[in-house]
C-alpha cells in the first residue's frame, strides 16, 4: 500500500527546503523500542522516521540520517524481506523491495546517464 499524502508531507518537514523525497517506505527498526519508521529518500539524504507507538504513517522524530549515496540494499529475502543500513536491520514488506532496488539504482545514475536529449518535454 502506498504511504498517503498525509505522511509524506508530515515527512517533508523533516526535510530541507530545497529538498524533494524521491522515495518514502515504511519498515521495522529490528531490536528497537522505537520499530516503526518511515524510510525517506531525498535527493540530498537518506533519514530513518520513527513514527511512534501509535501511528505507523505520521513521522515523529529523526532517528538516523545517512548521505544520498548510501546504498539501502541488497534486500535478503530468505526470511522476510530484510536489510542493513548504517548498521541497523530492518524489515519491510516485499512490497517495497522495488522501492529500495529503484533507490539504489538512482544513487548514482546522474552521473552514469548521459544527458536527457529532451529536456523540454
Amino acid at each position: 500500500m502506498p504511504v498517503s499524502e498525509k505522511a509524506r508531507a508530515a515527512a517533508r518537514t523533516f526535510l530541507d527546503p530545497d529538498d524533494e523525497i524521491r522515495y518514502i517506505f515504511p519498515a521495522v527498526l529490528l531490536m528497537s523500542a522505537r520499530p516503526c519508521v518511515l524510510i525517506v529518500v531525498s535527493n540530498k539524504a537518506v533519514k530513518v522516521l520513527s513514527t511512534g507507538h501509535w501511528s505507523r504513517t505520521v513521522p515523529r522524530t529523526l532517528e538516523a540520517e545517512f548521505p544520498r549515496q548510501t546504498r539501502l540494499g541488497p534486500v535478503e529475502d530468505h526470511v522476510g524481506a530484510r536489510f542493513t543500513l548504517g548498521g541497523l536491520s530492518f524489515e519491510l514488506d516485499e512490497e517495497y523491495i522495488a522501492v529500495v532496488n529503484a533507490a539504489d539504482l538512482e544513487r548514482g545514475a546522474r552521473d552514469l546517464l548521459p544527458p536527457d536529449p529532451l529536456p523540454d518535454l
